[in-house]
């Protein structure tokens, strides 16, 4: 496909109409043993919280669920939402995952609560703890992964030593000038926040400090893949993320519903307006589109890596979103 470009899987593991956070979790791990035989670098899960569609609220808990199900493929959080929590925790947590599945284990950060205020108030116990202290965070998370020093008082255990790998997400400028500032990897949100691509891509590679973890910079970009046997097909089962979008920023959010036929011909033009901005980032069509989708975007950006979004109502065509991209996008030895 031209230049050949890393592709790695987001799973928002979700929940759809009609069942269940237990079978969601369940085709969470299906799909990841497929992904790891397919041939994709990693698997990522993201934090959200109060959200009946999505099961990924106890992110580390998923993880261990899929890195004890699979072998070789990374998996981390795409990501972990850390002003919901203390470092510290979060230290000990990924650093229980480094030791159980040593070497496979990515920890992504962001600073959005991943819900909403009163959520988040419920999850924090109180609102004082402030996102601009996000960069502290990281630092201070950074350091627990260090080797302790002697007369550490407040150590990691497990996480001291085991250097697990840092990235910062995000989808404005702050999150690529931290990025940049402490030389971590950045993953840009592009699967729903594409405004600022381009421009945090950009400044993050102008500004961009080697560090311990990373000598040059490297970017991540998340896009949307919706592949079926036809282009026709696709669009078909596109229309379930479709609606999902559309009910969250009616303040409906709720399990993904199933795909309906015709529905972009339902559309008002204010409604067809807000989905192509979210999902500007995204192909959906048959093999041959899809490949000409990624390498569009692929070249547009130079990333180094896409994570890959598809938010499909039936698992069986979900599988076959991923296997199709696999056989187009990953380079076979």
């Amino acid at each position: 496909m031209g230049r050949m470009i890393t592709l790695s899987i987001l799973d928002l593991s979700p929940i759809t109409e009609g069942g269940s956070a237990s079978l969601a979790l369940a085709n969470t791990l299906d799909l990841a043993r497929h992904a790891e035989s397919w041939g994709f670098k990693r698997y990522w899960l993201a934090e959200h919280h109060n959200m009946t569609g999505i099961a990924s609220a106890a992110t580390a808990v998923a993880i261990g669920h899929v890195a004890g199900g699979t072998s070789t493929i990374r998996v981390g959080a795409g990501g972990v939402m850390l002003p919901n929590h203390a470092p510290l925790v979060i230290a000990e947590q990924f650093g229980t995952l480094e030791a159980l599945y040593p070497g496979r284990i990515d920890l992504g950060l962001g600073r959005a609560p991943g819900t909403d205020q009163r959520t988040a108030q419920a999850l924090r116990r109180t609102l004082q703890s402030d996102a601009n202290e996000f960069p502290r965070d990281v630092m201070e998370l950074q350091q627990y992964f260090k080797d302790a020093e002697p007369g550490q008082f407040v150590q990691a255990v497990p996480g001291a030593g085991l250097k697990v790998p840092l990235y910062i997400l995000g989808s404005s400028l702050f999150g690529a000038r931290l990025a940049a500032m402490t030389g971590l990897p950045y993953a840009f949100a592009s699967h729903f926040a594409p405004a600022a691509m381009m421009q945090a891509i950009e400044l993050y590679r102008a500004e961009f400090q080697p560090s311990e973890q990373l000598s040059e910079p490297y970017v991540m970009v998340g896009f949307n893949v919706f592949a079926g046997e036809s282009d026709a097909e696709a669009i078909y089962l596109r229309s379930s993320s479709q609606q999902s979008f559309l009910n969250l920023r009616r303040g409906q959010a709720g399990p993904l519903p199933p795909p309906v036929e015709g529905f972009e011909e339902t559309l008002t033009a204010p409604e067809k307006m807000v989905l192509d901005d979210i999902l500007s980032c995204s192909v959906a069509g048959s093999g041959k589109t899809v490949l000409a989708g990624v390498q569009e975007f692929a070249a547009r950006t130079q990333a180094d890596e896409l994570i890959v979004t598809s938010h499909i109502f039936d698992h069986a065509n979900r599988l076959r979103s991923f296997e199709i991209l696999a056989d187009v996008g990953i380079a076979k030895s």
